[in-house]
């Protein structure tokens, strides 16, 4: 990014002061390294953004932002319906709710490591992944309405998983006000046999070792401590969310130009919170955060399943589970009274501080924790929402290392196999449907994770508790 286009208020943040038809100003959370690495579009994607009707606050980009469709990815706008606020589409992403769940194990680093090829080839043949991959379960359309209203509420019901899951499932399992009315047929029949599966990209079931405490209060209140094993699945709503997303940016698009609202670019398409179209996007989106949080607490069972075949010692329980690709009804100072607002968060993850209603009792007194992803090769963070998150970035932080370099431009620098076998070198064990899908999402294709954490903890927006390192990693 060009210097020219940011100015530097603070040794992390910098800004893009309001001017045109921006509404507010724009805010980037970065290190000088992360700015020059940020794609001038970015700057651009976050001045789009501070212009839409209704946003308060303003606009943000957090240190893992890259270009993204309409909203970069790790952008963050709160719009108040009062004020002719819109919600958008391009502002939550294709794949609603996709989120991080991190499971402890009551494992240590001794009771796996000479059994890790074993383990990774179980996982790996109870975690269906990949390009259209398919689950055991399949879903009649009155079971998948249930699914879209239910949660991972339904999916305890039917017996993956026990009632005490879901305190620790962000809005406790299940996001109330979905409507599968307002869901397509084909978004639908999309979703029939995907349940309970990782699909593909950069999604991941990884076998992770804590190898470093940051903050010792908060990580005993997390239950962490040196040596643990942990299970992280990073996944979202399948072909579902990714329909909703078509069917209701082709809406938007009508909306927008029905309304009379000038939008810098169509990918932006939007809709007024208080209009059909914007209340119809509500109750699909929310059907899908609820399938991305049922996906993901099938695969916990199936994660249950096999490791209780080869390690019956395993105790495998949910630390957090946390979303990062939603528009979530909250409740924010806004210069200085409190409001409700609809609060996009788009490759950001919700880091809510100490107190907060939101959270389990058990963590409460701490904050919440905030769950990053690193690559195949590179560490993954637990962090926790701190008291300045909320009048930094309406309580917002990164979600992993974003990428640098796109898909294409990987599969031209890396195979597969190669990827693969480099990774083995360094102890961490591949399982993959698609030698292409590993080089596309080669650890170097990403930012460096470390940097994006410490400029997260550094600027106050969630502060470290735990670095974890990859053992097992079954991607798609």
């Amino acid at each position: 990014m060009e210097r020219k286009s940011v100015k530097q208020r603070s040794e992390y943040k910098w800004l893009l002061q309001r001017s045109g038809k921006m509404r507010v100003d724009g805010i980037i959370y970065a290190s000088e390294a992360l700015i020059a690495e940020m794609d001038d579009k970015v700057a651009e994607q976050v001045r789009n953004v501070a212009s839409l009707p209704g946003i308060v606050a303003a606009s943000f980009a957090m240190p893992d932002a890259h270009w993204g469709y309409g909203f970069c990815i790790g952008g963050v706008g709160a719009f108040d319906p009062g004020q002719d606020g819109v919600i958008s589409a391009g502002g939550v992403g294709f794949d609603i709710a996709c989120g991080v769940r991190t499971l402890h194990t009551g494992l240590k680093i001794q009771d796996i490591e000479h059994r890790k090829t074993e383990i990774a080839d179980q996982l790996f043949g109870h975690i269906p992944a990949g390009v259209g991959s398919t689950g055991k379960l399949k879903l009649t359309p009155q079971k998948l309405d249930e699914v879209l209203t239910g949660g991972a509420a339904w999916a305890v019901e039917q017996g993956f998983g026990v009632p005490r899951d879901l305190r620790f499932i962000e809005s406790g399992g299940r996001m109330r006000g979905a409507d599968p009315a307002y869901v397509s047929k084909e978004a639908k029949k999309r979703q029939e046999e995907e349940m309970g599966t990782l699909g593909s990209g950069n999604h991941y079931l990884e076998v992770q070792q804590v190898v470093e405490i940051y903050d010792e209060p908060v990580a005993k209140a997390f239950g962490i401590e040196l040596g643990d094993i942990k299970i992280s699945i990073h996944c979202g709503s399948r072909g579902l969310g990714h329909q909703i997303g078509t069917d209701y940016l082709k809406q938007m698009t009508l909306a927008a130009k029905s309304a009379g609202l000038e939008l810098p670019e169509r990918e932006l398409a939007c809709a007024p919170l208080d209009s059909q179209v914007g209340r119809s996007y509500l109750a699909a989106m929310r059907s899908g955060i609820n399938c991305a949080l049922a996906n993901r607490q099938i695969l916990t069972h199936l994660v249950r399943q096999a490791m209780a075949e080869i390690l019956p010692n395993a105790d495998i329980q949910l630390l957090y589970d946390v979303s990062h690709n939603t528009c979530q009804e909250e409740e924010h100072n806004i210069d200085g009274k409190k409001k409700k607002v609809f609060v996009h968060r788009k490759g950001a993850t919700r880091a809510f501080g100490p107190g907060s209603p939101d959270l389990p009792e058990e963590y409460r007194t701490a904050g919440q924790p905030v769950l990053i992803g690193g690559t195949m090769g590179t560490a993954s963070y637990i962090l926790v929402g701190g008291p300045q998150s909320e009048s930094l970035s309406l309580g917002s932080s990164c979600h992993g290392a974003g990428r640098k370099m796109s898909r294409t431009a990987a599969t031209k620098q890396w195979h597969g196999k190669e990827v693969a076998r480099k990774l083995e070198q360094q102890g961490i064990l591949i399982r993959s449907a698609s030698l292409r899908g590993l080089a596309e999402e080669a650890p170097g294709a990403y930012k460096e994770v470390s940097e994006v954490v410490e400029v997260s903890h550094a600027a106050g927006l969630a502060t470290k508790v735990a670095r974890l390192l990859p053992l097992i990693c079954v991607k798609g």
